[in-house]
């Protein structure tokens, strides 16, 4: 089951069970079915906290993704800046909801088991999320 939540911000999930469809099926495309993941919007400090106490860096960032995943079941808590999101799509030039939904692809990409540390990691994420967003039903991008 996915679920959608939101700390400290507006919550800004729409069309959930969309949304939650279309996850379903980039985790099928990796040969893995959804377990239990949270999805949860909160404010630049919030998480900027958790980056602090759980990962000992001291930097904003756009998502935290907590991988408590067994075999091909998929579960998580996937923590995402807001404010992150609205500063990335005006730096990218896209819109807030397709950077949302790119950071959310991206959080989901890695509890299928694909990692961004490495430059080669980081063109293989890029792809997989490029597909993933390809992917995404007409009524997501309304």
């Amino acid at each position: 089951m996915i679920r959608f939540h939101a700390e400290e911000v507006k919550n800004a999930f729409t069309q959930r069970r969309l949304l939650s469809s279309w996850l379903k099926e980039i985790a099928a495309n990796y040969g893995r079915k959804i377990g239990e993941i949270n999805y949860i919007l909160c404010s630049d400090e919030y998480l900027l906290a958790m980056n602090q106490q759980y990962l000992d860096h001291d930097t904003y960032t756009d998502i935290i993704t907590f991988d408590y995943s067994e075999g091909d079941i998929v579960s998580g808590d996937v923590y995402i800046s807001l404010p992150r999101i609205q500063e990335n799509a005006t730096q990218y030039g896209v819109n807030e909801v397709n950077e949302l939904h790119r950071v959310i692809a991206h959080g989901l990409l890695h509890l299928c088991g694909l990692k961004d540390k490495s430059p080669s990691d980081q063109k293989k994420m890029k792809s997989a999320e490029n597909q993933s967003l390809e992917s995404r039903p007409a009524m997501l991008l309304k």
